[in-house]
């Protein structure tokens, strides 16, 4: 395609099968991203754009994540996050095992929290973690999520919209949660997938 008509969503693709082409080692990969992440984030069509995405919604224990695309050949995911602003309670700790995940807030305001895990994880079912980092984050902000980090993303009582990178597509393989009052770990899937256009089609 020509590097002239394509759309955000296009070079952003085009950009990052070209760092991954060029960049084996998973850390730089993901380190060196962010700069056309970035220029994602700050598109003004897929902000736009965003204005539509359906809400996502939680259900049987899953959260729910838009999926507009899966690379054929490096296997990286491209998602969506919408949260309406009636969306509260327990932040949703968890980690989201083996994946490499940039998130990117595009519209709106939400709490990022970090946790770090106090105990050695021999014992079945339990976990003792500590918040380490609670930062409020906007439009542009962009958070690298190594393997098997604990931490939460929090609604503040508007609507948010994120756009997410992960490594391969989530959902088909279990993810850790945390439940630090009861000091309780447990495994489940991760967000359903959701197939949806990130852009509209051009005329």
């Amino acid at each position: 395609m020509d590097a002239r008509t394509e759309n955000a969503l296009q070079r952003f693709v085009r950009k990052t099968r070209a760092l991954f082409a060029s960049e084996a080692d998973p850390e730089r990969r993901w380190t060196a991203l962010s700069p056309a992440f970035a220029e994602l984030l700050a598109d003004p069509a897929v902000i736009e754009a965003s204005r539509s995405w359906p809400d996502c919604m939680p259900s049987d224990g899953r959260a729910e994540n838009l999926l507009f695309y899966v690379d054929p050949d490096y296997g990286f995911a491209i998602n969506g996050l919408t949260k309406a602003t009636d969306q509260s309670g327990a932040p949703r700790i968890h980690h989201h095992a083996h994946l490499y995940t940039l998130y990117g807030v595009l519209d709106g305001h939400e709490r990022m929290e970090r946790y770090e895990r106090l105990d050695d994880g021999t014992r079945a079912g339990y976990a003792e973690i500590r918040r380490t980092v609670d930062s409020t984050v906007g439009p542009g902000e962009i958070d690298l999520v190594r393997p098997y980090e604990v931490h939460a993303e929090v609604t503040v009582g508007e609507r948010t919209v994120a756009v997410i990178v992960r490594s391969e597509k989530a959902g088909s393989f279990n993810q850790g949660r945390f439940l630090p009052d009861e000091k309780r770990y447990y495994e489940s899937l991760g967000p359903k997938q959701t197939p949806c256009e990130m852009l509209p089609a051009r005329a």
